[in-house]
């Protein structure tokens, strides 16, 4: 895992970009121009090494990819640039995952300088992308959330395998795959124990499988859902 000292020293790093870069003057770069700042953060705020790890127009196929990332002969990620003065969209993203598919690269960076969003390339039929994050870098209150996100696109961090634990334990806390573990045998024998000792009652399998089903697919606005320290708290003042 990424260190606190990792996290503040980008964090500077990304201010000293934004302060240089994200300004009124250079709010209507076209394209070639918002690559000069792309070189910049690459570089200065994710540490990787031009020409050494930085690729350039990287052909793909008769087309010319933006940047590719690439460390010991693996690339790590497609990078592709708009202007800061357009909007990111799909139509951008589907270009880039045309590249990234054709290569078999994993993720997709995706930036118009200001913006940035990374995606992760899933290869199934067909091949999608599932976002990550994007992030607003002109926004000083999402400074503090950039520097714990985009750590995992340094240099250091991807060298270290970092970035594929971080995904790991995204994609094992998306509600769709973590739902799935609500129906094993344990949580439902659990709680036909707990709901046995709750009402002295009976309850088959199939009964707990209904309710947990229900309680997956319906919203319940009555229930607050509380943090693991106010469960504490409330089970001690219980106690008293």
């Amino acid at each position: 895992m990424p260190t606190q000292l990792q996290i503040e020293n980008l964090s500077k790093r990304i201010r000293e970009y934004k302060n240089r870069y994200l300004k009124k003057s250079y709010s209507e770069l076209d394209e070639s121009g918002t690559r000069l700042m792309i070189n910049s953060f690459l570089a200065d705020v994710l540490e990787y090494v031009e020409l050494q790890d930085i690729k350039t127009e990287y052909r793909i196929r008769g087309e010319y990819a933006d940047y590719i990332i690439q460390l010991n002969r693996k690339k790590h990620f497609v990078v592709e640039v708009k202007a800061i003065q357009l909007d990111l969209s799909e139509k951008h993203l589907r270009q880039s995952l045309a590249y990234a598919a054709n290569e078999g690269i994993d993720w997709i960076i995706l930036t118009n300088g200001k913006q940035l969003q990374l995606y992760k390339v899933l290869f199934k039929k067909p091949i999608d992308v599932q976002q990550i994050f994007s992030l607003d870098l002109s926004d000083l209150k999402e400074l503090k959330t950039a520097s714990r996100y985009l750590i995992y696109l340094t240099k250091k961090s991807v060298q270290k395998n970092e970035l594929d634990h971080f995904w790991t334990r995204f994609s094992a806390l998306e509600p769709s795959e973590l739902s799935k573990s609500f129906y094993s045998i344990e949580i439902i024998r659990f709680l036909r124990r707990t709901l046995k000792k709750k009402t002295d009652l009976y309850f088959s399998e199939n009964d707990i499988l209904d309710s947990v089903y229900k309680i997956i697919t319906t919203k319940i606005n009555s229930v607050e859902p509380r943090t693991p320290i106010e469960i504490k708290c409330k089970k001690k003042h219980s106690e008293k």
